[in-house]
């Protein structure tokens, strides 16, 4: 069995040692003891979940929803995993939808604005966003 430490794994996976650890810890991936040095040692089945785990984060899946796949995985062996993860992909596209849309209302501000304050932003005289606080007021005494 050819054993790795975090660090290899980290390595061979683009995963950084803190997610791997937070994987371990909720019971994603496993260990397979400890060296003499007593750091955490990992083998293949551990290097596949870190890949499987990278693949389902890199399209958008959450921890949580990898959480219940495992659980399904794990206690239902003999069914397919494909049709668990296929509603996760569209929850996760939805998502991206709805960020999608909160960016483009956000530039359509940007511009709205651009287009209110285009004489402040060109720094014509008189223009100056400055010009409305109540502390820059001068009071004749």
């Amino acid at each position: 069995m050819n054993e790795m430490t975090i660090g290899e794994l980290a390595r061979r996976t683009g995963l950084s040692v803190k997610a791997i650890r937070e994987y371990e810890a909720r019971g994603l991936m496993y260990t397979v003891g400890r060296s003499a040095g007593n750091y955490r040692l990992f083998d293949e089945s551990a290097l596949w979940c870190a890949q499987v785990i990278a693949a389902l984060r890199a399209v958008g899946l959450t921890v949580k929803e990898i959480e219940g796949l495992a659980g399904v995985y794990l206690t239902r062996r003999e069914e397919p995993i494909g049709p668990h993860i296929a509603p996760l992909l569209r929850r996760a596209e939805q998502r991206i939808d709805e960020r999608i849309a909160a960016l483009e209302d956000m530039r359509r501000r940007i511009h709205q604005y651009r287009a209110q304050n285009a004489a402040a932003l060109a720094g014509r005289p008189g223009a100056d966003f400055a010009a409305h606080d109540p502390r820059r007021r001068t009071h004749a005494a």
